[in-house]
């Protein structure tokens, strides 16, 4: 049976987890939407110079573990003279990770928009990034609304990084009640618990959006 009595005794470092981790899918959620958003755009950007670092930017983040990611925050940028506290790292990476998958989801939705709708706003005197903003990318958003969500769903789950960095979140805090109490299955299953508090919902989220999406198709 599993002992609630850990969960009653150690409710504040729970919390305090639960909350740093809420906290920083959150910063890392609308970080990663907007980088992915930039990198996405220059990916199909008519600037030669802008696909080369929009196409570099996901292949190279995409293809390299996201520890090594963070490590570069947390490690990497102290050996320059930048020093970051644990979360902050942890969330950066998380960030900076997340938006090439991100990117490569918004520019498959920009490219099913037809090319006519592009053709005809700039005929019509909008600038490229006129044309992005007001035509392409609202659309685009809309198709890519079912992939992105479970994108955000696995930031949510690989936010866990930060416990390896001592980023003050559940999986630190697990580890840390786990090594205080000598108890390890309870503690994780609280753990998995507060998880599925996050996720559940927003995995309900995008089912609801997906179904309502195909509707009014």
């Amino acid at each position: 049976m599993i002992d609630f009595s850990i969960l009653l005794e150690h409710s504040d470092l729970f919390m305090e987890g639960f909350g740093n981790t809420l906290k920083a899918s959150v910063l890392a959620l609308a970080g990663s939407l907007l980088l992915g958003t930039i990198i996405a755009v220059f990916c199909i950007a008519p600037v030669r110079p802008l696909n080369w670092i929009g196409v570099a930017y996901v292949e190279f983040i995409r293809n390299i573990p996201l520890l090594l990611v963070v490590f570069l925050f947390f490690v990497g940028l102290p050996a320059l003279g930048i020093v970051l506290k644990p979360f902050l790292a942890g969330t950066l990476g998380l960030t900076v990770y997340t938006a090439a998958f991100i990117a490569e989801t918004i520019r498959a939705g920009i490219m099913a928009i037809p090319k006519g709708q592009s053709e005809a706003a700039r005929s019509s005197g909008l600038t490229y990034v006129q044309t992005m903003r007001y035509i392409i990318l609202p659309q685009a958003f809309k198709v890519v609304i079912p992939p992105m969500g479970n994108q955000f769903i696995n930031l949510v789950k690989n936010s866990s990084i930060l416990g390896v960095i001592a980023g003050l979140d559940l999986m630190y805090f697990g580890d840390l009640i786990s090594a205080e109490t000598f108890v390890t299955f309870d503690v994780y299953i609280f753990v998995a618990i507060f998880y599925l508090m996050i996720t559940l919902p927003l995995s309900f989220l995008v089912g609801y959006l997906e179904r309502r999406l195909a509707s009014h198709k």
